[in-house]
C-alpha cells in the first residue's frame, strides 16, 4: 500500500469503519500545497478493498491536477464508500461518514461523485461544515456540463478551425446528469447529436427532446462524428478502443477517460485531438469550490470560462513540443503543484 502511495505521491489515506452503519470508507488525501483537499464521495459496490483503495488515490490525484489547472486555492482528495448488498439506514450512514471527514479537521472537504446525492450530502453537513454539493449549494451538474462545452467549443476551434457547433456531429457516451445536460446544451447550439447510455429510457428522452439518434452502447466508439465526448465511466479509451475511433477530437465530461498515458499517445499519432478530462471537467470542481466559499454564480460563471482558455494553451504547447495533451497537461499540473 505504500509503494501505491508514494507512486502517486499521496500525502495520506484513511480508514473508517463503522459497524453500527455498516460504513466502510476510504479518503485518499493526495496533496494539500495548495489548500485543503476537495474532492467526491463515491458510493459503489466495489468487488474488493484494493479496488476501492486504487479508485480512491487514482481520483484523489485526478482532483489535485484538476484543481492545480483550474487555478483553484485547493489540493486533490476522493471518498470511497464500498456500497454493502443492503443497507438499514442510508441517512445514518453518511451520518456517520460526517462524523469521519470532520475528524479529518478541515483537510479534506467531500462533495458528491458517483452514486451518492446532494441528499446525502445534507446527512454529512449535520456533523461536519468540511462539505459542499448539499441541496443549498446545488447540483454542479449543470456548470460541468457548461465548462465541458466550453471546452469542445476549444477543441472544435483547435482541430477544425472553427467553435460554430452548428451541425457538428457529436457523439454522447453516457447521459446521467452531466450528460444529459450536455445533450442539451448541445442541441441548443445546433449540434447533430449521436447518443448511447445503459438506460434505454435516457435515449428515448435525448431522441424525444433534442432529435438525437440513439446508438447501441458497443457501436458509439465507432460512429463517424466530429467529436466524441465520453460522459460516462473512466478508462474507455484503450489500445483497442482507440484504433476504433472515427473522430476528429475527444472531449468529454468522464473521469480518468485514458486506461494508460500510451493511450494519449496514441491518440495523438493518429491525429485525433483529446481533451485532458480534469482539464476539461473541471465545472463540477469549480462549482463546488466556490459555492463553499459563498461565491455568486456570476463568479462561477467567471471561473468557467478559463477553461476553454486552458485548454486552448495546453493545445498550443502540445502542436508545439510534438507531445500528446495529456502529457502537457500532467506537466504543466506538475509544475504548479511541486516547482518541478
Amino acid at each position: 500500500m505504500f509503494v501505491m502511495m508514494e507512486s502517486a505521491r499521496l500525502e495520506a489515506l484513511h480508514l473508517f469503519s463503522d459497524p453500527a452503519t455498516g460504513l466502510r470508507a476510504i479518503v485518499a488525501i493526495h496533496d494539500t500545497r495548495l489548500g485543503p483537499a476537495l474532492g467526491g464521495c463515491r458510493y459503489l459496490p466495489y468487488a474488493d478493498e484494493p479496488s476501492a483503495i486504487e479508485d480512491a488515490i487514482r481520483l484523489a490525484r485526478g482532483m489535485s491536477y484538476k484543481a492545480a489547472l483550474a487555478g483553484l486555492e485547493l489540493g486533490g482528495g476522493k471518498a470511497v464508500i464500498m456500497r454493502p448488498p443492503h443497507v438499514a439506514n442510508r441517512a445514518a450512514l453518511f451520518e456517520a461518514f460526517g462524523r469521519m471527514v470532520e475528524s479529518l479537521a478541515g483537510r479534506y472537504v467531500t462533495a458528491v461523485d458517483s452514486g451518492t446525492s446532494s441528499v446525502d450530502m445534507d446527512c454529512v453537513a449535520r456533523h461536519t461544515r468540511h462539505v459542499t454539493s448539499t441541496s443549498a449549494a446545488g447540483d454542479p451538474s449543470g456548470h460541468t456540463a457548461l465548462g465541458v462545452l466550453a471546452g469542445i467549443r476549444a477543441s472544435a476551434w483547435a482541430r477544425l478551425g472553427s467553435d460554430d457547433l452548428e451541425g457538428l456531429r457529436i457523439a454522447i457516451q453516457g447521459l446521467g446528469n452531466v450528460g444529459f445536460a450536455l445533450a442539451e446544451q448541445l442541441s441548443a447550439a445546433g449540434a447533430e447529436l449521436f447518443v448511447s447510455d445503459l438506460d434505454p429510457g435516457r435515449v428515448r428522452l435525448a431522441e424525444e427532446q433534442f432529435g438525437a439518434h440513439g446508438v447501441a452502447c458497443a457501436a458509439l466508439l465507432e460512429t463517424p462524428c466530429e467529436i466524441l465526448a465520453p460522459c460516462g465511466l473512466g478508462g474507455v479509451l484503450d489500445e483497442n478502443s482507440v484504433r476504433r475511433l472515427h473522430c476528429a477530437a475527444v472531449a468529454g465530461a468522464a473521469n480518468n477517460q485514458l486506461a494508460s498515458p500510451e493511450a494519449g499517445d496514441q491518440l495523438e499519432a493518429r491525429g485525433i485531438l483529446y481533451a485532458p478530462d480534469y482539464v476539461i471537467n473541471a465545472g463540477g470542481l469549480i462549482h463546488a469550490a466556490l459555492m463553499h466559499k459563498n461565491a455568486g454564480l456570476a463568479a462561477i460563471t467567471a471561473h468557467l470560462s478559463r477553461i476553454g482558455q486552458r485548454l486552448t494553451e495546453i493545445y498550443a504547447h502540445a502542436q508545439a513540443d510534438k507531445r500528446s495533451p495529456a502529457r502537457i497537461a500532467d506537466a504543466l499540473a506538475e509544475r504548479l503543484l511541486y516547482r518541478v
